[in-house]
């Protein structure tokens, strides 16, 4: 059997139609300004990551998703993260549970080097079965990204702490299907659960120190829908040809080998890798990658090219 995210319950193309439903309603802004200053928000939770933190007993580590996945965002509009409120809805309040929690997001906010300054709990037996956990970020936009972006220009991929917290359903559902718990282990990974809940990559100081040094042209957060979110920042005008991808973790590859899922559904799934990429200039990319090394892995994946869409050509993989 072939597994597909929309297979495991969750169908981006049918996610994207709702976001432009709700879009044609409300419509949508990056930012806002008042009295001159440009503020930014961002809203996100972990999603289904809660369900393997729940079978593991461990919540320390998904309040650090919390915080990721929102300040990671307001960066790919030029925005400092500076302040963070959380919600947590239960089925039934727990403080053992919540104190645990509440470690992940002092974690966090400490690696964002943001304030916690709220936030808001919720007993809701007759809606949550468990519970949820969602936040947001407010930032101050210190760049205008993306912006200036044209053939040539050089994409730099920074390397991700494995899975994050996209496509957890499908990977759950592969396991499950294999016949895995997510107390057993395997070889490559050690013990699942404890791969899969390795914490988001938390991305705000160096990309803030990249940014006062070189001039940024795009950034993009690897999430949900994976080499989808480059489309974010490129014009119609441009194409995102990755000649050069990461080495994808373990994780990964198990993945991809227990459910044989294509390359094609795994890079538009996960991160694969990749948590963010960079838009510079060529002449920038050298100094970019010295600023960027000192933090973690980082090199140059591809280039800007025209056309559209995004392209793994070693793989043959195509988004458009």
């Amino acid at each position: 059997m072939e597994f597909t995210y929309a297979k495991a319950g969750v169908d981006i193309e049918k996610e994207n139609e709702v976001v432009k439903s709700i879009v044609s309603i409300l419509g949508r802004k990056n930012l806002i300004e008042y009295n001159g200053i440009k503020i930014a928000l961002s809203t996100d939770g972990v999603g289904s990551k809660i369900i393997v933190a729940n079978e593991m007993k461990k919540w320390d580590t998904i309040g650090i998703d919390c915080i990721a996945m929102n300040v990671n965002d307001l960066l790919c509009i030029g925005a400092r993260p500076i302040a963070f409120v959380d919600y947590l809805a239960m089925e039934k309040m727990d403080a053992m549970v919540a104190k645990e929690i509440a470690k992940g997001l002092r974690a966090g906010a400490e690696m964002a080097g943001v304030d916690i300054i709220g936030g808001e709990t919720a007993t809701l037996p007759d809606i949550i079965k468990g519970m949820d956990l969602a936040g947001t970020a407010v930032g101050i936009v210190e760049k205008e990204i993306p912006k200036g972006i044209k053939e040539g220009d050089i994409m730099i991929g920074l390397r991700s702490n494995g899975i994050h917290s996209n496509g957890l359903t499908l990977a759950r559902k592969v396991f499950k299907e294999n016949g895995y718990s997510f107390h057993d282990e395997i070889d490559e990974i050690g013990v699942i659960g404890y791969e899969l809940l390795k914490p988001t990559r938390i991305y705000v100081k160096e990309i803030i120190e990249l940014w006062n040094n070189v001039e940024i042209k795009g950034i993009a957060h690897i999430t949900g829908s994976g080499l989808f979110k480059i489309m974010r920042m490129i014009s119609k005008k441009f194409k995102f040809v990755i000649d050069e991808p990461f080495e994808p973790q373990p994780i990964f590859k198990v993945i991809q080998k227990l459910g044989n899922v294509s390359n094609e559904e795994m890079y538009k799934t996960f991160n694969m890798g990749m948590g963010m990429v960079v838009v510079v200039e060529k002449k920038e990319a050298e100094n970019a990658l010295q600023i960027l090394n000192k933090y973690m892995e980082a090199k140059v994946v591809g280039i800007v090219k025209e056309g559209k869409g995004v392209e793994i050509p070693k793989l043959g993989i195509k988004y458009s």
